[in-house]
């Protein structure tokens, strides 16, 4: 159980991030300190760490929101966020992966091998997957030893849709696709070819974004089409 403030930010921050969370969602405190399980002190220490890093937005006599972004700041922390991750691959290609960065991204791979070794998606591998996926980024950032980086890439992912938490589960072949490109960046840092492993990155990452604004395109249009037919319903 969380009982200090970084531990119930943490846990409060990967429940945004994941989508547990919802942007526009109040956080009261009395319900969530009860629901948590924690005393109000650190829970509200908690609150002001997240609202500093953006997560939250505070109001007095309101309390704290989660916060919202459009389509657009979504986008522009991915476009943000890939070259970011790619300067970290290209960072951690020139030093040289520690024999145990190379253990953990091979295991990041072999997992994810093994989960979509079904041929197709399990709502259940969801987790997994994206605690794979976790893993594997973080262990490149932490490669690049570069603190600057670190502290920026953390800012991208505080946008909630675009961070490393978030999936399209939807389609086997796109997940495949974007998998297959963890292995080819693994590959590349292996063999410090950081050019290749820069230029993987970013495509791996601009492509996620990609996707998800396929994927909310479509969800809009189908509330439109429903719309339409109500309307014509009501005609």
């Amino acid at each position: 159980m969380a009982t200090s403030s970084t531990e119930i930010s943490d846990l409060l921050r990967e429940r945004i991030l994941s989508g547990e969370i919802r942007p526009g969602e109040r956080l009261q405190q009395i319900p969530l300190s009860e629901s948590l399980g924690v005393s109000r002190t650190p829970l509200r220490e908690a609150l002001a760490i997240l609202t500093n890093e953006g997560l939250l937005i505070y109001e007095p006599n309101r309390g704290y929101t989660v916060r919202s972004f459009s389509l657009d700041d979504v986008l522009a922390a991915f476009d943000v966020r890939a070259r970011l991750e790619a300067l970290a691959c290209g960072l951690a290609a020139r030093r040289g992966l520690s024999s145990a960065t190379r253990r953990v991204l091979a295991e990041c791979v072999v997992r994810g091998d093994r989960i979509l070794s079904r041929g197709t998606l399990d709502p259940n591998d969801l987790g997994p997957y994206r605690q794979m996926n976790v893993e594997f980024h973080d262990a490149i950032i932490q490669a690049a030893n570069n603190r600057y980086v670190t502290d920026f890439v953390r800012q991208c992912h505080n946008v909630p849709l675009a961070s490393d938490r978030i999936f399209v589960w939807e389609d086997y072949e796109v997940i495949k696709r974007s998998h297959d490109d963890h292995r080819r960046i693994a590959e590349a840092l292996s063999e410090r070819d950081g050019e290749r492993a820069e230029y993987l990155m970013r495509e791996h990452v601009y492509f996620a974004g990609q996707v998800l604004k396929h994927s909310l395109d479509q969800g809009l249009q189908q509330k439109r089409a429903k719309f339409n037919m109500a309307a014509v319903e009501v005609l």
